[in-house]
C-alpha cells in the first residue's frame, strides 16, 4: 500500500508545471471548436493570466494552436490531427487514401469524407468534394457521435469485443429525432447488421433528409484505424440504393485497407 502512494510522490517531483498547464489548456480547448479568449481561457482554468497567455503563445508559435487575430481567440490547430495520423497507423493514411476517395467520389458524385476514432467520439481527417452543384462539406476536425453516424457505427462494429463493449458502455446515446438509436441493445443489434453486411448507414438519425454510408479501413493487424464514407440527400442515396453504395464505398474501403498492409481473412 505505502508502495503506491511513494510512487505517485516521486512522480509529482518530476512533473513540470508549466507543461502540465499547456496540456490542460489543449484538453480544454478541444471542447471549444470555436475557440477562446484568454479571459475564458483564465475564468474556466484558474490559472494566471500571464502565464495561460505564454503558454498560448508558446503553442502558437509551435503550430498547436490557432488564433483568430480579430476576435483573440485560441483554438486547438490540425496539426494534432497530423499527430493522431502517425500514432494510429504505422503508415500515413491520408496520403495513401485521397486518390482512392476521389475515385469513390467519382462513382458515387458524392462527397466523400475519412475519419477515426478519438476516445468516445469521431473526428474528421479528411475530405473530397462531391461533383453535384449541391454537395456537402465538413471542415477536417469535426466531431461526430458514434452511435449516428455512418463511419462512428463502422469503427465501432469491428473493434475487438471487449474494446467495444467498454466504448459502448461509455457512450451517451443522445436522441436526435425519432430515428435515432437510443438504447444500447439497439446499437449492438445495429452493429451486428454493420460486420454482416461490410457498411453502416446513417439513415437522418442526427439530421433529416441527410443520409450517410460508410465502411472501415483496417490496418495490418485487422485493426479499424480509420473509416470513409459519403453524405448525400435523401433524395440521392434513397433506400433502394443504400445496398449499391454500401458495396462501392466498402470496396474502396478495402483498397486502403490494402494499401496499409491488410490481408483480409481466407474463405
Amino acid at each position: 500500500m505505502t508502495t503506491s502512494g511513494n510512487t505517485s510522490k516521486a512522480g509529482s517531483k518530476y512533473m513540470v508545471p508549466n507543461l502540465e498547464r499547456a496540456l490542460v489548456i489543449i484538453e480544454y480547448l478541444l471542447d471549444y471548436p470555436d475557440g477562446l479568449g484568454l479571459t475564458e481561457l483564465t475564468m474556466g482554468l484558474g490559472f494566471p493570466k500571464n502565464s495561460i497567455f505564454r503558454i498560448a503563445m508558446t503553442l502558437l508559435e509551435k503550430g498547436y494552436l490557432e488564433r483568430d487575430e480579430q476576435a483573440k481567440r485560441f483554438k486547438v490547430s490540425r496539426k494534432f490531427l497530423a499527430i493522431g495520423h502517425r500514432v494510429l497507423s504505422e503508415k500515413p493514411i491520408i496520403p495513401l487514401a485521397l486518390d482512392i476517395m476521389r475515385e469513390c467520389r467519382d462513382v458515387v458524385k458524392e462527397s466523400v469524407f475519412i475519419g477515426t476514432l478519438v476516445e468516445n467520439e469521431g473526428v474528421v481527417m479528411e475530405q473530397v468534394l462531391g461533383s453535384h452543384p449541391f454537395k456537402f462539406t465538413i471542415d477536417p476536425g469535426m466531431r461526430f457521435k458514434l452511435h449516428v453516424a455512418a463511419p462512428g457505427k463502422a469503427l465501432l462494429a469491428f473493434l475487438p469485443e471487449g474494446e467495444r463493449e467498454t466504448l459502448i458502455s461509455r457512450l451517451n446515446l443522445v436522441r436526435f429525432n425519432e430515428r435515432t438509436i437510443t438504447t444500447r441493445k439497439g446499437l449492438r443489434e445495429e452493429l451486428k447488421r454493420v460486420r454482416e453486411s461490410g457498411f453502416a448507414l446513417d439513415r437522418g438519425e442526427e439530421l433529416h433528409g441527410i443520409v450517410c454510408v460508410g465502411a472501415p479501413v483496417f490496418n495490418q493487424h485487422g485493426y479499424p484505424v480509420a473509416a470513409i464514407w459519403t453524405t448525400g440527400p435523401e433524395d440521392r442515396i434513397d433506400e433502394a440504393s443504400y445496398s449499391r453504395i454500401g458495396n462501392i464505398v466498402r470496396s474502396h474501403a478495402d483498397r486502403i485497407s490494402q494499401r496499409l498492409g491488410y490481408e483480409p481473412p481466407k474463405a
